[in-house]
């Protein structure tokens, strides 16, 4: 599947490393745990059959691993298997760049908030996708398409282009879903992916407009841990090692970029107590 045009470039950033070390938070430790998953289970280090979802192995075995990895196991080595790890780090950093606005402002926490909203979605779900369309226990693309919906939606006239055709943002996962049919690849994680990405928008976008409820909020303990915005973290302390600085003190929490939605109001319950609701 080819990839649609990427945010920034390797080359850009003066190396692997650095380029590796400028992805935003939550794209950095998803990409690369995603890479490392995949590589480890291609190169025998262990099986893939230990790494996807199957609630007998997490309910009678306790193999509680298995809610984590089927997001983390793309797949076997090949075009495809790369292709997807391209678009999981390009459209994550994209979307992470300026969620929705559920609480923090349209940042960190707001993407974390929507990733634990999309994980959860997807287990809940998969049995019914399961009825209608063969879809394996691996949800890395699934998730991945979550994600290319749910910024599709947050900016749908954001210029992209697949193969060099010009598209907007909005038409993109669609694109996808139709090049796998005609080039014959699985397609049901795809529309799953999709699917919960549109439960997800439905509840943050419409529901708030049409019906004047917000359902969706972020909650404080993310935001007390990350702040209101994107997360930056902190700079380590003068002989501080491991984050820490000195004597067992840890640094506080870094500090916050501007909220990329300033003016949207946070409506509705006030996660945690002593709080103030952010954005009012």
């Amino acid at each position: 599947m080819p990839p649609a045009n990427n945010v920034q470039q390797i080359d850009d950033t003066g190396g692997p490393q650095a380029w590796f070390q400028s992805l935003p938070l939550v794209t950095r430790y998803w990409f690369g745990a995603a890479v490392l998953v995949t590589c480890g289970a291609n190169f025998g280090f262990f099986s893939p059959m230990k790494l996807i979802y199957t609630w007998d192995n997490i309910w009678e075995n306790f193999e509680i691993w298995r809610f984590l990895t089927p997001f983390l196991f793309v797949g076997k080595f090949d075009i495809n298997t790369l292709f997807a790890l391209y678009m999981l780090q390009s459209f994550s950093q994209r979307y992470e760049s300026e969620p929705y606005n559920t609480g923090a402002g349209g940042g960190t926490a707001d993407y974390i908030f929507a990733m634990m909203f999309g994980m959860a979605s997807i287990f809940l779900t998969y049995p019914l996708m399961g009825m209608v369309l063969p879809v394996a226990p691996l949800f890395a693309r699934t998730l991945t398409f979550f994600v290319i919906y749910t910024w599709s939606k947050r900016h749908p006239t954001a210029p992209t282009s697949i193969w060099g055709v010009q598209l907007k943002a909005i038409h993109l996962p669609f694109a996808y879903v139709v090049l796998s049919v005609l080039m014959g690849n699985p397609y049901g994680d795809l529309l799953h992916g999709i699917a919960v990405g549109h439960l997800f928008y439905f509840l943050v976008d419409v529901v708030p407009i049409v019906y004047g409820k917000d359902v969706l909020h972020t909650p404080q303990f993310l935001i007390d841990r990350l702040g209101v915005g994107a997360y930056v973290p902190p700079a380590a302390a003068p002989g501080a090692r491991g984050g820490a600085a000195g004597n067992n003190t840890w640094a506080p929490p870094g500090r916050t970029n501007p909220p990329a939605d300033p003016a949207r109001p946070a409506r509705g319950h006030n996660w945690g107590n002593g709080g103030q609701r952010l954005g009012s």
